[in-house]
């Protein structure tokens, strides 16, 4: 959950580590620390904070040297605090280490590097690493060939670049966490994401578990970890550049991504036929279909659920990805995996996909990340397209992973053309959606809800899907308790939260109209304040958003209006909207 970038060419190292940490500090921000090498010297700076905060403080820019590597901290192992960020040291010093992931047999193997006369400084599991690397040069092993020996000895996951005082190098290697090399005129980089480096290059190479990389200022080479032999690994360019990973014109990566919205539904559904035909042959033909995901993209499952449903008359299991080994015993040859992911690395994600491959079942993804390890161990994928996504809440790619599972359907209802059709055509309503006249609007709504204590959020069919996700992006951005129901589930108990006041969300489609507006009614009358999100203005509602009705598309424009509504919120509590506390964008980790 961590973000790692490391340098080694014929510019200063501190400089482009400092960017590079920027554009990571999505991936964690309790902690910031970086470390050079300079004439077999190095230097080190760490400490608790915030990439721009430390830095003013230690600066950064004055580190010396061409080579270095650096680290964001998301808390794991051991607190926050100095000591325990990255990077870490050997005990004299001479070998650095950052690491994104969990070394899962760390306390076995500090206990004996403690008997061998190890003295360690820190709680965290990190620190094991650089100590096993000491202890193999204390054999005479050169620094590479000692790193090859001591990174065996690790269980768990990991993403590490470790240098050495006498060595001009960089070593990284990866296994179950992410990291990609970027190749420049001037030298190379090695990352856990393409932002890190993108103002330099658009070369990367994608790099596979247990690649074992040394870059030095000229060149890179691969071997693998376990056979220890050379492997190839092609450079690509990427189609995206920096400036989509800047703000532009905006306060926050958050209503930046919201507002490309207007362009990335119409990317994600602009897909190669045969690959979508290829999937609804598999899909037709599996004995059992299961879409996975966690978070957000687990709602962008359950939607699709009622979307197969209505379009295409077909059923799929909906199940969370860290629930998924649960259900190992239903899997067989003939069932289909369709797993959902933004980043393609997440922990638990790969995990269940692991769990239904070791069963011989067949895999497709849905996926943001070209090269990540969901692509890999995928037999097929979809790529959303929809560029970098910096702020930790998921919005763009969310509505994305909606309009492809949408496409989806509609081709295995033989629409296809028709479906792409209306998947294209909602830019109009997002433009509108997203227009400064409706921001302006729901700033006016939030002003309303801003220093209530709960939020309760309502939908029935395809709305409770966007219910659950709207009250997702409420909580984990602004900090305020929302909870989302089915509307029929009110009565069995949740209607005894209600009191004077009490906002309540409620989400209309022409579907479930008088059904939904029954149960808007119940809250109504026990003193709640209903805010409706539908094409109609209704005298129950208290507020009201307007959003065109648009059928299955619902899912996609309905919860618009509510990630605007929670950035809002956010900003007037003065919230850190793009670094929500104790969340990072990527979960790597159990």
């Amino acid at each position: 959950m961590c973000g790692i970038i490391g340098y080694i060419g014929n510019k200063k190292a501190a400089p482009i580590l400092l960017k590079g940490l920027k554009h990571l500090e999505y991936r964690g921000y309790d902690s910031v620390g970086i470390a050079t090498l300079s004439k077999k010297h190095i230097f080190v700076k760490k400490d608790v904070g915030k990439v721009g905060e430390v830095s003013s403080k230690l600066n950064f820019l004055d580190l010396k040297g061409n080579t270095g590597i650096s680290h964001n901290r998301w808390a794991t192992h051991g607190g926050v605090t100095q000591k325990n960020a990255h990077p870490h040291t050997d005990c004299s010093g001479s070998i650095v280490v950052v690491h994104n992931g969990i070394i899962e047999n760390y306390r076995e193997l500090k206990e004996w590097l403690i008997k061998k006369g190890h003295k360690f400084k820190s709680e965290t599991d990190t620190e094991v690493v650089p100590h096993l690397v000491e202890e193999e040069m204390k054999n005479e092993k050169k620094f590479a060939e000692a790193a090859k020996i001591a990174l065996k000895k690790l269980e768990g996951s990991y993403a590490l670049l470790l240098m050495y005082k006498d060595d001009n190098i960089i070593i990284a290697t990866r296994k179950g966490s992410p990291l990609v090399l970027g190749v420049s005129d001037h030298g190379y980089f090695a990352a856990s994401d393409i932002p890190a480096f993108i103002e330099y290059t658009k070369k990367v190479v994608y790099l596979s578990d247990y690649d074992f990389v040394t870059l030095t200022p000229n060149n890179f080479k691969v071997f693998n970890l376990l056979e220890w032999k050379p492997v190839r690994r092609k450079i690509d360019t990427i189609s995206w550049d920096a400036e989509q990973a800047k703000k532009g014109e905006f306060e926050h990566f958050m209503m930046k991504e919201i507002a490309e919205q207007v362009d990335t539904i119409q990317k994600a559904v602009q897909q190669d036929r045969k690959i979508i035909d290829d999937i609804v042959k598999e899909i037709k033909k599996a004995k059992g279909i299961f879409l996975i995901g966690c978070g957000s993209s687990y709602h962008a499952c359950l939607a699709a659920s009622y979307i197969f449903s209505k379009i295409a008359k077909f059923h799929v299991n909906v199940i969370l990805a860290s629930e998924f080994p649960n259900y190992e015993h239903f899997l067989t040859n003939d069932t289909l995996v369709i797993a959902v992911s933004q980043s393609g690395e997440t922990y638990d994600v790969l995990e269940a996909v692991r769990a239904a491959k070791k069963r011989g079942s067949k895999v497709i993804s849905i996926v943001n990340v070209m090269g990540s390890s969901l692509t890999r161990e995928s037999d097929t994928f979809l790529m959303m397209h929809a560029g970098p996504e910096i702020c930790v809440l998921s919005t763009k790619t969310y509505t994305s992973q909606i309009a492809l599972l949408s496409l989806l359907a509609y081709a295995l209802a033989e629409n296809y053309e028709e479906g792409k059709k209306k998947l294209n055509y909602l830019w109009n309503i997002i433009y509108q959606l997203t227009s400064r006249t409706i921001r302006e609007k729901i700033k006016e709504l939030a002003e309303k809800l801003k220093d209530k204590e709960h939020v309760f959020c309502i939908g029935r069919g395809l709305q409770y899907a966007t219910a659950l996700e709207a009250a997702l992006k409420i909580k984990e951005v602004s900090y305020i308790h929302a909870e989302a129901f089915a509307g029929g589930e009110l009565k069995h108990g949740t209607i005894a939260l209600i009191e004077n006041g009490t906002p309540c969300l409620v989400f209309v489609s022409e579907d479930n109209k008088k059904e939904i507006l029954s149960n808007a009614i119940e809250i109504k009358s026990r003193g709640g304040y209903i805010i409706g999100i539908s094409s109609k203005e209704n005298e129950i509602f208290d507020s009201w958003v307007k959003v065109p009705e648009s059928n299955t598309e619902n899912a996609i424009v309905q919860i618009i209006p509510i990630q605007i509504l929670a950035y809002q919120l956010a900003v007037l509590r003065g919230c850190d909207i793009d670094h929500p506390r104790n969340l990072a964008k990527s979960v790597t980790v159990p």
